[in-house]
């Protein structure tokens, strides 16, 4: 995380960031119970972390004040600190997938590209289809769904006509991993078509420099795939 830091302390820290993110608000005797370190261990990571930007001190809400003290002290991340641990995982997915790559070739990595978006889909069916038959409700609750993910989704009108819209995603959790590989934005895509039932277009891709990623959504034109088909 910090230049000259031991890679067993950056990993050390990047645990304790992943608790108070999952956690948070958490005290740092929670976190040294839960990694198994010592009080002073855990001081000298929160330390770290609060100095880098990482994480923030929060005095919980309607806790009153012990006879003697204050409360302990808990942590919660701030923005700064999920985005860290967002690209730190992100670097490591991207490392698996090249190895993977290496060592078993390309389409290995498109298998894999499928498996992932497959069981999204599976998650993702049953909200869509109870949203009914609709392409644009269906459109909807996968935005919705998508936004649960933290893919930021919402539902953009295109023109006057009614015949379309766009399903626009504002962020991606994976996309350093998709910049280096577009399977995964070519598996999605195809999931997006199976869920909604009907063609869908790709116009423009975060991973591709792009502010948003934009599918184009007819309204009125039913697909041909099957449900399943990769």
């Amino acid at each position: 995380m910090d230049e000259g830091v031991s890679t067993h302390d950056a990993s050390t820290r990047m645990r304790i960031l992943d608790l108070i993110i999952s956690l948070g608000p958490v005290s740092s005797a929670e976190l040294a119970a839960r990694l198994g370190l010592t009080a002073a261990g855990i001081r000298r990571h929160i330390a770290s972390l609060e100095a880098g930007g990482l994480i923030t001190g929060h005095e919980p809400a309607g806790v009153a004040l012990p006879r003697r003290g204050r409360p302990a002290r808990h942590y919660i991340a701030t923005e700064s600190g999920r985005a860290r641990l967002t690209n730190a995982y992100s670097d490591l997915a991207a490392a698996v997938l090249t190895h993977l790559t290496r060592v078993a070739g390309a389409d290995a990595v498109d298998d894999f590209a499928v498996a992932r978006v497959s069981d999204l889909e599976a998650r993702y069916r049953p909200v869509v289809t109870t949203a009914g038959a609709q392409p644009r409700d269906r459109a909807v609750a996968l935005a919705e769904a998508l936004s649960r993910d933290g893919f930021a989704a919402t539902i953009r009108e295109v023109g006057t006509d009614g015949v379309a819209i766009q399903l626009c995603q504002g962020h991606c959790p994976v996309l350093k991993v998709a910049q280096q590989f577009p399977q995964l934005c070519d598996a999605e895509l195809r999931a997006f078509s199976r869920l909604l039932d009907t063609h869908v277009q790709r116009l423009a891709t975060l991973a591709q420099g792009e502010h948003v990623c934009t599918t184009h959504i007819p309204l009125f034109v039913r697909s041909r795939t099957t449900e399943g088909t990769p």
